[in-house]
């Protein structure tokens, strides 16, 4: 099987592309930028095919389409970070949107028969009320930044092309997902990074927070992408599904875990630069359809999802100190 992966030297696009070549006879190629950075895919490079285009391209886009043929597409590239699509509204709409329209229209025009998993997010949901929890498919779409308008309008343009030419597409609407490789601009790794800082004296044992209020259902980023995988092997095209752990915790909670992996003695203060205009309070879903459809639970205990992803940033500063880019200090 051949197979193509937008955004492959991202968090979610690495996972998934180790998770495609475990099970074996899977062709894999991703698509990058001539900026990306491929430290995520460096033990991959030997396994994979990459191919650089600028998704927001058509012409670009229609040419990969045309000499790679995939049978499937995972669509994960995007403006993902919800902060920036408030500071590049512009930027965030036009990536998101154009880049899903340009890989509908190279499929159609080049006429691939091609199964497209769209990852669209649970901040489609936005401005959810206690009495809408668990979130399921059928809450009210209100979303509460240009990020969450850009993944409605990428949900319901493949339900659009689904309909209108029978592409055959599966929206996946995932709630928070993390683990080792996750950004250092999201929270959970932000968090993680700085305690691994902590612990090796690069910084003052100081944890600077947005706001710890806000619930998020969290899942493991490996969990999440054999459920993108199932969502093309057992999902109804057209389809749409919310992928969740069902289970709500609070950033404070989540900071509380990992510093349960950690010795260190540490304050925590609040940053107003780490605050959004307006915050989307509760983030809970129920995956109970894509659960009995396609056989898919989380697996991964949020535990060993924090420890893994402390982990991983200890490796990281551990390794930077090696090669010299930091200092450690007494």
């Amino acid at each position: 099987m051949r197979i193509l992966i937008t955004g492959i030297s991202g968090f979610a696009g690495s996972h998934l592309a180790e998770y495609a070549l475990q099970l074996g006879e899977v062709e894999v190629y991703g698509t990058i930028r001539n900026r990306s950075r491929l430290d995520n895919i460096k033990h991959l490079l030997h396994k994979i095919k990459l191919v650089e285009c600028d998704l927001r391209d058509p012409f670009s886009v229609r040419k990969i389409i045309s000499d790679v043929k995939p049978e499937r597409i995972f669509h994960l590239a995007a403006q993902s970070f919800v902060p920036t699509s408030w500071k590049a509204p512009e930027e965030t709409l036009t990536t998101n949107i154009v880049s899903e329209l340009n890989i509908f229209e190279a499929l159609r025009l080049e006429k691939v028969d091609a199964r497209v998993q769209i990852a669209c997010s649970s901040e489609e949901y936005g401005q959810v009320y206690p009495i809408e929890t668990p979130i399921k498919e059928d809450n009210p779409l209100r979303p509460l930044s240009p990020y969450g308008v850009s993944k409605v309008a990428q949900d319901l343009l493949a339900y659009q092309y689904h309909a209108s030419y029978g592409l055959y597409t599966v929206r996946t609407r995932a709630f928070n997902h993390t683990g080792p490789r996750r950004g250092e601009i999201f929270a959970t790794s932000n968090f993680a990074k700085q305690i691994a800082e902590i612990e090796k004296g690069l910084k003052e044992p100081v944890i600077y927070t947005g706001n710890l209020e806000a619930l998020r259902d969290f899942t493991d980023v490996r969990d999440m992408v054999r459920g993108y995988w199932l969502a093309l092997e057992k999902g109804t095209p057209g389809d749409v599904y919310v992928l969740a752990s069902g289970e709500a915790y609070s950033i404070g909670r989540m900071l509380d875990v990992l510093l349960s992996f950690s010795t260190s003695k540490v304050t925590i203060e609040q940053d107003s630069s780490r605050m959004r205009p307006s915050d989307v309070p509760i983030l809970l879903g129920d995956a109970t359809k894509f659960q009995q459809q396609c056989g898919w639970k989380p697996e991964i205990s949020f535990e060993k999802t924090m420890e893994d992803l402390l982990n991983y940033w200890r490796d990281r500063i551990r390794i930077n100190i090696q090669s010299g880019e930091v200092n450690e200090q007494d």
